[in-house]
């Protein structure tokens, strides 16, 4: 054979390969792994009270993800009253600015409200057109449900920086006003979840004076967390008769100990939002005395439970930690050295490597900018006493630490052995599982 039918051979075998190529079906792309839930989560979403005069709808709008619902709605009664508490971050998102101006507005108690939600996009650092969103939306909640746009929440949670596609949303709205319904809850906290891997719910009970007052709050949140409110998105919804001015003076002086008390990696995110609405529809007299004292209470509990519920899907986390610091010199100076030590990447990686290692917490604390007497200090592992006095308890045993890190829920506690100053904060641990999910985060 000569050599031009040699490469006459080897033409004729790529062009009948390329045929063969051509032939074979498409092979499908392999499947998205489903979300690993969080090994803190709870069992299942908790069975929430009906809250009269509100009702829910989720529906899928395709802001950015596919095949899920990622914007709901939320319908108030007339009367309705509203309190809100936000980021303080100065990057906060258009949302958030344009609920700051409505919360604080003045309206007639007659009028209801509503809020909306979307995920995968945050609409936060796009400038004006951020505003023009904000607007569209709000104002085709509005006239979709008879309301002054004034009446009309909008928040939104997702990537920074990318204009949000705000006619999906408006797109949406028929759809989502058709399917409202009193018992539709869940599915509103499922469509605002972003990394989250579990929706979050708490509710309360009490006895008012004539009937029961019920109190029913959905969040999100999992990462961007840190202690400077609202750390997250958190609706929550009671049928109590309360003013306005009351229900704001509640919330606000219930954040500290609760949302304000945790942090996941101390990045505060621009589009934190807590909206408390009371539609007043319960058959309980209006709020007072006694009555009101336990409100406040449960509404504490409702709270504290949703950012539990945040850091137990910190992204990544396998630990509950809760860091409890107390003879502090002061409330602020607790609350300092606290979230040194849960802020401290040292700290909280030692925790996901179930490492005793309290060296990283004494660290901690001398960074904290807090008064500290190193010989008056004390730390301790749950009920183990580790360190005092400036020095390793002498009957401490690396074994017992190293065993007591291996629980899944862990305290730190430091005694600061100088005055009365005390506070809470609760944290995660930093695992591999946290890079993973931020380095592919726009992916």
């Amino acid at each position: 054979m000569g050599k031009t039918d040699w490469k006459a051979e080897a033409k004729a075998l790529k062009k009948e390969l390329k045929a063969l190529k051509a032939a074979e079906p498409a092979t499908a792309a392999p499947a998205k792994k489903a979300k690993p839930v969080s090994p803190l989560a709870p069992e299942h979403f908790p069975e929430l009270p009906l809250i009269r005069g509100v009702e829910f709808a989720a529906v899928e709008a395709g802001v950015r993800y596919q095949n899920r619902k990622d914007v709901m709605l939320v319908r108030l009664a007339p009367g309705t009253a509203m309190a809100g508490v936000f980021t303080r971050s100065t990057t906060r998102s258009a949302c958030v600015r344009d609920c700051q101006a409505k919360i604080a507005m003045k309206v007639p108690t007659d009028t209801g409200a509503a809020i909306i939600v979307n995920s995968g996009n945050s609409n936060a650092f796009t400038g004006a057109v951020g505003d023009t969103s904000v607007a569209a939306i709000t104002e085709g909640v509005a006239a979709a449900l008879g309301m002054p746009a004034s009446r009309v929440f909008s928040s939104s949670t997702g990537v920074i920086g990318e204009p949000l596609p705000h006619d999906r949303i408006l797109t949406a709205i028929p759809a989502l006003q058709a399917a409202l319904r009193e018992d539709a809850i869940d599915m509103a906290a499922q469509a605002m979840m972003t990394t989250d891997t579990f929706p979050k719910g708490a509710a309360a009970t009490i006895e008012g004076e004539g009937g029961q007052i019920n109190i029913a709050g959905i969040a999100k949140g999992s990462g961007m967390i840190a202690p400077d409110m609202a750390t997250m998105l958190v609706y929550i919804f009671t049928d109590a008769k309360i003013p306005a001015a009351t229900l704001q003076k509640l919330l606000s002086r219930n954040t500290d100990d609760t949302f304000n008390s945790i942090t996941v990696d101390s990045d505060t995110s621009t589009s934190d939002t807590l909206l408390l609405a009371a539609t007043g529809q319960s058959d309980a007299a209006p709020l007072k005395g006694a009555t009101l004292r336990a409100f406040e209470a449960a509404l504490s509990d409702v709270m504290l439970n949703l950012a539990h519920q945040v850091i137990r899907d910190g992204e990544g986390a396998t630990k509950f930690v809760e860091v409890n610091v107390t003879g502090a010199a002061s409330d602020t100076d607790a609350h300092k050295v606290a979230l040194a030590i849960a802020n401290s990447p040292l700290v909280k990686t030692a925790v996901a490597g179930q490492d005793p290692n309290w060296g990283r917490i004494v660290a901690a604390i001398g960074k904290s900018g807090a008064e500290a007497d190193r010989d008056k200090l004390s730390i301790r592992f749950g009920t183990i006493l580790v360190a005092e006095k400036g020095w390793r308890n002498p009957k401490y045993r690396e074994e017992d630490g190293a065993a007591y890190m291996q629980r899944s829920e862990l305290v730190i506690s430091v005694d600061m052995g100088l005055g009365s100053g005390k506070r809470k904060v609760w944290t995660c641990d930093l695992t591999n599982r946290y890079i993973e999910i931020n380095a592919d985060y726009r992916s």
